[in-house]
Formats: C-alpha cells, structure tokens, sequence
C-alpha cells in the first residue's frame, strides 16, 4: 500500500514552471496552484494580462490533489436550510454556480484538450437510516421545484445503482466525475501555454504594499504585482491572518483499492456514480477510471494528514468501507492518503476582495468543482467584467476563539457522532 494520492501517482508530472530565481513585475500575482489560482491565471493570461502563479510544493500538492474526485452539483446544505441562511434568490444564485462549474471545467477540458476521463456520471446522495428518507424526500421536493428538474428522488430501484443497503437516494444528474492530477497538470499547462508563469517550491512568506503595487517574498525571491490573489484554502499560511481566522483546517481521508473486476463492480456499485451517505460524519466513494474503488469520508476529526494520520485513518475507512461492502472487506488497499479542507463555520464559500487582495476559499469540502467556477469568476472581477460572484456581500465573521488552529475538531467530532448515533 502506498502513503501517496492516488491522483498525484498516476498523472504525468507538471514540468513547465519557471526556473531560476523568482523576480519580475506582474499585473497579477496568484498565490496557490490548485484548481482555484490555476483558473483564474489561465483565464488572465488568455485575457492578455501578464501573470505569475506562485505554489508552495508544486502543482496540484494540496486539496485539488487529495480530494475523493467527485464534481458534485448541488449544495452542502439542503436546498430549504441554504435558503432560510442566504435567501432564495442567492440560494438559487448558489446552487446554480455548482451546476455552472461543472460546465465550465467541461470547457476547458475540451478547449485545452486535457485528458482526465471527464464523465456526467451523476450523484445518488445515499440515505443511510430509514429516518434520513423524509428529509431526503424534502429537500428533494424544493430542489426540483424551484432550481433543479435535473433531480430524482429513487426508492424502488437502488439494487441497479449500488449493491449496499441504503433505504432512499437523491440523483443529481448533472455531477460528474474526472482524473484529478491529470485535470490539474492539463490546467497548468495551459496556464503556461497562454504566457503565465508558474513558480513551484515558492512558498509567500512576506506580502507588503507599497503604493499601488503589492511585494510577495519567496524563499527563492521577490515578486512585484498590481493586483493579488489568494487562492490557498485550507494550506493559507499564518501571513493571511484574515483568512486564517475564518477557515477551519479539517482532514479528509480516502483510501482506494486495487482495480476491481467485473464481478466486484456490479456487485458493489453497478451504477457507477459518485456517492454520498446521509451521515454527519459520512462517507463518499465513486470507482476510478481503472476501476478502484475510491472511499473517503471524515475518518478522524484532525487537523494533520501525514504518514502516521493518514494510516490511522486508512484502517477507519477500511472498516467502513467493508460494513457497507461486505464483499470487499478483503480486498487489498493500494492507496492511502489525506488531505486537508477549508471549512467555513457555516459551511459555505467565501469569495471577493478584502485587505487589498482578491480571494476564493472555504469550499468546505464541495471545492473540487466549485473552486474552477471561483477562480474563474475572480479573474473576470479582477478584468473588470461582470461581477458573478454568488457570495458577493455575503458577511464572513471571524470564529471566536478560533486563531488558525482548531483545537475544538475533537469536540465538534464527538458532537457530531453522537448525532448519528440518535438520529
């Protein structure tokens, strides 16, 4: 078994950054390389403007290479509660940027011709106790009705879609599923084939404005720009302190099996789609293009992923895995590996400018497609082009308490499992 992402494995390896010291001025300067700074850089430079990507580790090293690979439409929230939270035109608002983003990334994939096995496999959100049915039901009904007819509501016919006993589903038609790494080392291709520049290994330790230009310092030099954008989630460094404040680092934990054959697929997930289980603390799996089942889910409420984290987990979700497929429980595990969120208090994104610096963050877990859409839609703000950011003016309070560790996850895990024990 390996401790490593199956995504950053298996993809062809990004090796068209910038070497050499990190100098020069820029109109903007993103900081991050995952799919939200990547984005937006692409949709910069191919707007003319002269742009530069500053990564920490290299392309793709945080959540957009450590996720469950699912591009899921639909909301975290139900429908009802992201109305009663945000109103029902900026919940539509919202709901509709999901579906937007899925399209948005099948664009690009086909002007860029990035092959990531890009595919419309749909969602079924799982209920995984009889009660959860109702409200799955409801939520359902208002989705349907006001912002989604692309949705069903499935009791009868589960044995075609997953071999696992679930008592009702959701289908959201519109989600889809892709090869992570292989999407993200195709965006900063594209990224560096529209004139940007991408420094990896540049890690901003220091920004300061002087005037009307911004100084981003890296342990390999110094970078000028007009304008900035942050575009790190949950790897934002203590320098953002802004950021810091409002962003609760969660781990995700997924492990993936070796490939199934024909007979432990139709067993197991004969509708090949992406899956959520209606749990707090639940899980997530679809099969990848090579037919391993990808499983993940909130294995520990932890702050950490390395060696030793990400295999406590790995044992967690190997025993989930087999309660819910008794079938695989013997199956070898290839791959293990974590990963860290950007989780908002409330559990909905936050984008727009703030400090002098544009931002797109706190994806809370739904930002593998989200966060495209975001970074996008930043760019188009920073060109001065029509504003279609859903969150604008939305208020982001800093957590009391709370200064960029979370020493509360323990707490907030027992809480929320002892939800699902009662309900």
């Amino acid at each position: 078994m390996k401790f490593a992402s199956y995504w950053h494995d298996t993809a062809p390896v990004f090796d068209k950054g910038a070497g050499g010291p990190v100098d020069g001025h820029y109109d903007v300067a993103v900081i991050g390389g995952g799919f939200t700074g990547l984005s937006a850089a692409r949709q910069l430079a191919r707007a003319g403007a002269r742009v530069v990507v500053l990564e920490a580790e290299r392309v793709g090293w945080g959540a957009s290479g450590r996720n469950g690979g699912h591009l899921n439409n639909g909301l975290a929230h139900s429908y009802p509660d992201a109305k009663a939270k945000l109103g029902k035109e900026r919940a539509i608002a919202l709901y509709k940027a999901f579906d937007d983003s899925i399209d948005t990334i099948a664009s690009i994939i086909d002007d860029e011709g990035i092959d990531c096995d890009f595919r419309r496999a749909g969602k079924l959100k799982l209920a995984s106790k009889p009660q959860h049915v109702a409200g799955l039901a409801k939520n359902f009904e208002a989705i349907h009705a006001e912002v989604d007819p692309d949705t069903a509501c499935c009791r009868r016919r589960l044995k075609a879609e997953i071999g696992a006993p679930f008592y009702g589903a959701m289908l959201f038609r519109k989600s889809a599923v892709m090869h992570m790494g292989r999407y993200v080392t195709g965006l900063a291709q594209a990224v560096v084939r529209h004139a940007g520049t991408i420094f990896e290994n540049a890690p901003v330790t220091d920004t300061v404005r002087t005037g009307n230009r911004h100084v981003l310092t890296t342990p390999r030099g110094q970078v000028t720009a007009d304008t900035v954008l942050v575009a790190t989630g949950a790897y934002t460094t203590p320098n953002f302190g802004f950021f810091r404040k409002r962003i609760i680092v969660v781990g995700s934990f997924i492990i993936a099996t070796r490939p199934l054959n024909a007979a432990e697929i139709a067993a197991a997930m004969p509708g090949n789609r992406t899956c959520v289980t209606s749990m707090h603390v639940g899980n997530y799996f679809r099969l990848s293009p090579d037919n391993r089942l990808i499983f993940g889910g909130r294995a520990r409420f932890s702050a950490t992923s390395d060696h030793t984290s990400d295999a406590r987990s790995g044992k967690i979700l190997r025993a989930q895995m087999a309660s819910i497929f008794p079938a695989l429980a013997d199956v070898e595990i290839d791959y293990c590996w974590g990963g860290l969120l950007d989780m908002t208090q409330d559990r909905l994104p936050r984008a727009g400018y703030q400090d002098g610096v544009w931002y797109a963050m706190g994806f809370s877990g739904h930002g593998a497609q989200l966060s495209t859409q975001l970074g996008v839609v930043m760019a188009d703000n920073i060109l001065g082009r029509e504003d279609r950011n859903p969150m604008k003016g939305v208020a982001w309070n800093a957590i009391p308490g709370h200064f960029g560790k979370p020493w509360f996850l323990p707490m907030v895990g027992l809480y929320y499992k002892m939800l699902d024990r009662i309900r």
